[in-house]
């Protein structure tokens, strides 16, 4: 052995040491590998940290989130981890379904996460949760809607107690809100209700109502996490334990499924309403083939009476008047001719009869001028003598009153009044009434 080991220290001490080299050029290779390592490793680490980053933006894992539940009927369509949209944007998702207790008015438990700030636009009166459908298979989401008091569901301000004095030593009242609804003890009037701030008039009229102490909300301050839900039953807000979690009243559509049910269900009834059309509509055709068989032999009946039409319609289109002729004939029109000649000359006549009246009109007219103003002179002059002697017309008056007496007077006088009487006439003489006791 001890040979052995002699001789193999010999051959060994005979080689050249390649270890310096060997060395050098591991150390090499190794700083290469160690950088590549290196570079791949930090790489690695940006991608992870960007990729993180990016879904934590989406998620929301570093936003605060506000819980609610709602409840529907079914929770066909949904599952855990569906958005959860407002106006279309997806702003939180679905965390939890569940069956309701039995005797509930609905049967599924659904609650969901909304991100900030989206739900600062869902408020106490007007917001519900509307589960629709998503597409043509089956799915649906959740789909919040925008309130319409502007009183927040959940809030992240601070709320402190104050007395009336304390609350009018406050200097920021726009950043100062109700968080319950103040009304007077005796007439019921509200002093102060959410989401308004508090005024100096206000507060003044609290503190005369007797009022000890009323709670505001410092809109000015903004904490990290929810503190304060709004509560239905006391119209305040209350703290939040995440046990209280706020109740969305549901708006849900009937699944497509149960949709396509209906259509179907009604298509089976209007069936048979649609085959006794067909069996109708058959009929209809039936009688047209019939109708259209009639009317080609009808059609061969009217040919020669189409062809008289021809003819007709040829002589009609004759330049020497075929219509005329049939219309007016040559011993008509030759009467037409005579009569329409003699009324011809008759009109003549009649014109000239026209023109001689209208001469001796205006002849007529100018003889009759010069009377005309004589008696227009005659009647001036009596004017001016009436106008002259304003007696005139009471004399002439009382001239023929006495005249009408002195006449009256003749036919009273015996001898004279026979001058007077009326002469006989044709009329039947008066018949004598006797008394019916003297019949």
């Amino acid at each position: 052995m001890a040979g052995r080991g002699g001789r193999f220290w010999l051959t060994c001490a005979s080689l050249p040491d390649l270890t310096p080299q060997l060395r050098s050029r591991l150390s090499r290779v190794e700083r290469f590998v160690g950088l590549f390592v290196v570079g791949a490793t930090l790489l690695l680490l940006a991608g992870l940290a960007f990729y993180l980053r990016h879904t934590a933006a989406r998620k929301g894992w570093f936003l605060v989130k506000a819980t609610y539940w709602t409840s529907t009927d079914t929770a066909t369509g949904l599952k855990v981890g569906d958005p959860v949209k407002l106006w279309g944007f997806n702003v939180g998702e679905i965390t939890e379904i569940n069956t309701l207790p039995y005797g509930e008015l609905f049967n599924v438990y659904i609650e969901f996460q909304i991100r900030a700030p989206y739900f600062g636009y869902v408020w106490s009166g007007g917001s519900c949760a509307k589960v629709t459908a998503a597409d043509f298979l089956g799915n649906r989401y959740v789909e919040v809607t925008r309130g319409n008091n502007y009183i927040p569901t959940y809030i992240q301000w601070d709320i402190r107690d104050y007395t009336p004095a304390e609350a009018l030593a406050l200097t920021n009242f726009p950043e100062q809100m109700f968080v319950e609804t103040i009304r007077a003890p005796i007439t019921g009037d509200k002093l102060g209700e959410p989401p308004n701030s508090p005024t100096r008039e206000g507060l003044q009229a609290i503190a005369a109502a007797g009022i000890p102490k009323i709670r505001l909300a410092f809109k000015g301050a903004e904490r990290k996490h929810i503190t304060y839900v709004w509560d239905i039953k006391t119209d305040s807000y209350q703290p939040f334990r995440k046990t209280n979690i706020y109740w969305l009243p549901p708006v849900e559509s009937p699944v497509l499924t149960e949709r396509l049910e209906g259509v179907i269900s009604n298509v089976q009834a209007a069936l048979p309403v649609v085959l006794s059309l067909t069996n109708q509509l058959a009929e209809i055709l039936t009688n047209a083939a019939s109708l259209t068989a009639r009317a080609d032999a009808l059609v061969l009946q009217a040919q020669p009476l189409v062809s008289n039409l021809a003819a007709i319609s040829a002589q009609l289109r004759d330049p020497h008047g075929s219509l005329g002729q049939w219309l007016i004939p040559t011993n008509l029109n030759a009467a037409l001719l005579t009569t329409l000649g003699d009324v011809s000359g008759t009109l003549t006549n009649a014109s000239a009869t026209l023109a001689s009246a209208n001469t001796n009109l205006v002849i007529l007219l100018a003889q009759l001028n010069p009377p005309m103003e004589n008696l227009s002179t005659i009647i001036s002059n009596l004017n001016q003598q009436v106008q002259a002697n304003t007696n005139f017309v009471g004399q002439i008056s009382s001239l023929i009153v006495h005249l009408d007496d002195l006449i009256q007077g003749f036919k009273r006088h015996w001898l004279l009044r026979s001058a007077f009487k009326e002469k006989p006439t044709n009329a039947p003489p008066r018949r004598t009434v006797t008394p019916k006791g003297l019949r």
